[in-house]
């Protein structure tokens, strides 16, 4: 049997920024990192991984398409990744979908070509992992899994991205901490808090070279 391998022609991006933001209070999709906004961050870094490239929220600042849930209310990230696999299986020839998270901007510039690279089978899904702790949010996921994931929305009250990942084929891929002029960085540093917002304001300077 030919090992199974994926291009980066077949791989859409999805921005999830949908959350509520309960903690910082505003839209951290358009929080200001330095000089730009953390979804100019996160799309800058995304871009240059996938052929195609989206935002899932209500509206956006950047000019990406935004593909918003396709459920009511506020149904969570799983909302958001069945939205991902809605948009990528309307491209020609894209068979996967890689969801990042607004609020992590200094996620791997590798990230897309290791979870790809990490796969053996066209239905498994990779997610992204460091320090031992699991980002499910951050996965790669094969556009077939739409209707499943549709059915499980519909029918789970909890909606745990963990609980539908346990129903299916999973491999986790590990990332190392970041090197930068300050210390190590874990690259799936979140920003929820202000407080968060500064730390990241210091790492961001700490990776300038």
């Amino acid at each position: 049997m030919a090992e199974f391998s994926l291009d980066r022609s077949e791989i859409a991006g999805i921005v999830l920024a949908g959350g509520r933001s309960l903690r910082m209070g505003r839209d951290k999709a358009n929080v200001m990192l330095g000089a730009e906004s953390l979804l100019h961050h996160v799309l800058s870094r995304l871009s240059q991984q996938v052929v195609s490239i989206a935002v899932n929220a209500d509206a956006a600042a950047e000019d990406v398409p935004v593909v918003p849930d396709r459920f009511p209310g506020r149904a969570g990230p799983l909302a958001g990744i069945h939205a991902a696999m809605l948009y990528a299986a309307g491209l020609p020839a894209v068979t996967h979908v890689v969801t990042v998270s607004v609020d992590c901007p200094f996620f791997p510039a590798d990230l897309v070509a290791r979870l790809a690279a990490a796969l053996e089978r066209p239905s498994q899904i990779a997610i992204a992992a460091s320090e031992g702790r699991s980002h499910p949010v951050f996965g790669l996921w094969p556009v077939t899994l739409a209707a499943d994931l549709e059915a499980w929305i519909a029918t789970d009250e909890k909606r745990r991205v963990r609980d539908f990942l346990s129903r299916h084929d999973v491999t986790e891929v590990a990332f190392p901490l970041h090197p930068t002029r300050a210390s190590l960085l874990d690259p799936f540093f979140n920003i929820n808090t202000p407080d968060d917002l500064v730390e990241a304001q210091r790492w961001l300077e700490a990776l300038r070279v």
